[in-house]
């Protein structure tokens, strides 16, 4: 395993515990969702970088 695979498999856990935390953030807040937006725009950002990653450098 290179160092591209271990970032990418680090990125992708950390989308997912970011996609968890919006389904969280999402049924949870009744009034304000702009935290369930920053935290869900971060998590997709997050997936674009290992998106790229993947399709660039192999």
């Amino acid at each position: 395993m290179n160092n591209i695979d271990r970032i990418r498999t680090i990125l992708n856990v950390i989308f997912m515990i970011g996609a968890l935390a919006s389904v969280i953030l999402y049924f949870t807040q009744t009034d304000d969702k702009t935290l369930f937006f920053y935290v869900c725009g971060g998590s997709i950002f997050i997936k674009m970088i290992e998106y790229m990653l993947r399709f660039l450098l192999r």
